[in-house]
């Protein structure tokens, strides 16, 4: 069939024969396309102000790799697929006194608890990163040019030294939500909350009406053993790090130093208390047995005998493994403090899960061994590790410990910059909800046909 175009219509037909391709017009394009990669590939490394960075495809896959650095050893590989080449978002932080009620969820009912007394233990994941966003080059102040938002709160803190009961925790967050016309919006998809504790988001116990389309920054990863429904989702939440005493984390002295193999006492530890869990409970036993190979002290937190945090990280270095057995959660602190002592840890733990798994490769730095094998077929298996291997998995911990301390964002390498890679993977475009409509003009407004720019709170919440 001929052409619908003759040689008279053919749309540019009689350019295509003005100039003919010569070798020089052929030698101008490929330097043109040589020039324009190099030039590419320096404006993304300006671009790429964080110090992590991405691998080839050849690099990310290799199995030699605990961790992937890059050629100067210095930074480390996201993989380019999901999380893109630089981080490049904005994070709006919600102010305590633009919102009723927040400074209840920071401070308690009668704003007596301070936030220095909250960074201290386990749970001071919940201060340090509202801080370090508050002083990130990520955070905007602008919430139309937002991407996230972070809605600090220090729940878990002031829960303990009892700033609210857990009923005023409740009624405090439903109320400081239904304040918020950008949670409205994206049904909470893009509001970041920490909850730093075993408990995870059941702290607040409407999380599943409220929160379930929220990203939760938890170390926490199961809740199935009291509750029928866990609050961590694997595809929106992400995993953090626990927060190791800053003593061990910082840059130079520590509050101990590791111990050589040759003069650790012990085969393997447990530190902690037995809390009636079985598994703690059967790990102090087999220490009775066998108290030459296993270490399991007794843990006084008052008194004339109470273990003061130089004396638990002593104990803690002298020994080559570093038992982590699950206790009113999966999660445990000793699994983090392990690396900062250079124990290997032993995961104890079946419903644990652990940060960062697309840079890192557990299997390569610790141990999982089944909670219901915790008798000598354990320590026999300990036992027969050679020293050499074992020195081998603490050098690979050794880099990539880094990612487990909450140290400033200009580290090169930190948990709070792993964290904004995980945080960039949650990024959208578009943001929709069930109450949620647009019209052909891309106004944006609820199911009254009210624009978003009118909406007024208190709002209606799921």
């Amino acid at each position: 069939m001929a052409s619908i175009y003759s040689s008279k219509t053919r749309p540019f037909a009689s350019y295509h024969s003005v100039t003919p391709c010569t070798r020089t017009h052929q030698i101008g394009a490929l330097a043109l396309v040589i020039i324009t990669f190099f030039l590419t590939r320096i404006f993304d490394q300006s671009l790429n102000s964080s110090s992590f960075s991405t691998p080839t495809s050849g690099q990310y896959r290799s199995k030699n790799y605990v961790v992937r650095f890059s050629d100067s050893g210095g930074s480390i590989f996201w993989p380019q697929r999901g999380y893109g080449t630089h981080l490049s978002m904005k994070i709006y932080v919600y102010d305590e006194n633009e919102i009723d009620g927040l400074k209840h969820l920071l401070y308690g009912r009668d704003g007596k608890i301070s936030p220095d007394s909250c960074v201290k233990g386990q749970w001071g994941t919940q201060v340090k990163i509202h801080r370090m966003l508050l002083q990130s080059r990520f955070r905007t102040r602008k919430k139309e040019e937002a991407d996230l938002f972070f809605v600090p709160a220090y729940a878990k803190c002031v829960r303990v030294m009892g700033g609210l009961n857990d009923k005023e925790i409740n009624q405090t967050y439903v109320k400081v939500l239904s304040q918020m016309p950008y949670f409205r919006l994206s049904g909470g998809r893009n509001h970041i909350f920490v909850f730093p504790s075993g408990a995870g988001a059941h702290l607040f116990k409407s999380w599943a009406t409220y929160l379930n389309r929220s990203i939760i920054l938890t170390p926490e990863g199961d809740r199935t053993d009291k509750r029928d429904t866990s609050a961590f989702n694997t595809w929106k939440d992400i995993i953090i790090p626990g927060n190791v005493d800053d003593g061990m984390t910082t840059h130079g002295s520590r509050i101990v130093e590791p111990l050589p193999l040759s003069k650790r006492k012990h085969l393997a530890n447990y530190l902690g208390r037995a809390q009636g869990k079985v598994g703690r409970l059967r790990l102090i036993e087999l220490s009775k047995q066998y108290p030459d190979k296993l270490e399991c002290p007794e843990l006084k937190f008052s008194g004339p005998d109470k273990l003061g945090r130089k004396d638990y990280f002593e104990h803690l270095r002298n020994a080559k493994f570093c038992l982590a057995p699950r206790g009113e959660s999966s999660w445990t602190l000793r699994f983090y403090e392990s690396f900062f002592v250079e124990c290997v840890p032993v995961i104890l733990s079946d419903q644990a899960e652990l940060p960062f798994q697309n840079v890192i490769d557990y299997s390569q730095i610790s141990i999982k061994w089944p909670s219901t094998h915790l008798g000598t077929e354990l320590l026999d298996y300990l036992e027969s590790i050679p020293d050499k291997d074992i020195e081998e998995m603490i050098a690979r911990g050794q880099k990539i410990r880094c990612l487990f301390a909450y140290t400033p964002e200009s580290d090169s390498c930190s948990a709070f910059n792993a964290i904004m890679w995980e945080l960039q993977r949650k990024v959208r475009q578009f943001h929709q909800s069930s109450e949620t409509f647009w019209l052909h003009n891309r106004t944006i407004v609820n199911r009254n046909l009210v624009e978003f720019s009118k909406w007024k709170p208190p709002m209606p919440l799921p």
